[in-house]
């Protein structure tokens, strides 16, 4: 029986330009942004306290910011680097233009910014991406660029096979 893995891409067979777009989409919980405020210990009562979020100019709760960079990240996982990267290299321009609250839905599309063969290990490259987080309205709420070591296809195979 032939045996078929989901994986992301390898750095050879992303395009620059491209655009990548990520489903599904995740709703966001009020459950969610308790527990991931909590689990950082993150108390910033905008995503705690109702009463005083509420009062606030962005009218109530609000989901913590770093579980929204780590959603749009997460989404691009199994199409983009999924079982083909090494290791994650960086974030940069990491904005919030708009806010995400319990009960939106968070898409995610990314575009390759950047492609360049590693100088210092074969058989690997360094992609840059720009992830783009949406809400269901269409409102950008999380923009992040990303950069990874990733392995080329053939990089991989002598990783793989202890070359």
């Amino acid at each position: 029986m032939k045996r078929i893995e989901q994986r992301g891409l390898y750095f050879d067979e992303l395009q620059e330009d491209a655009l990548y777009v990520h489903s599904p989409g995740r709703t966001m919980t009020e459950t969610d942004n308790v527990l991931f405020t909590t689990m950082t210990m993150n108390t910033q009562a905008l995503h705690l306290d109702e009463v005083f979020a509420s009062a606030q100019p962005l009218g109530g709760r609000v989901m913590n910011s770093m579980f929204t960079l780590a959603t749009i990240v997460g989404q691009s996982v199994p199409q983009l680097t999924q079982g083909t990267i090494v290791g994650q290299l960086g974030l940069s321009e990491i904005n919030f233009p708009h806010p995400l609250y319990p009960g939106d839905t968070l898409y995610t599309e990314s575009k390759v910014i950047s492609l360049r063969e590693s100088k210092s290990k074969p058989g690997m490259g360094i992609a840059t991406f720009e992830h783009t987080g949406k809400n269901q309205d269409g409102v950008v709420v999380a923009t992040a660029r990303r950069t990874c070591l990733m392995f080329t296809q053939q990089g991989h195979s002598a990783a793989g096979s202890g070359q």
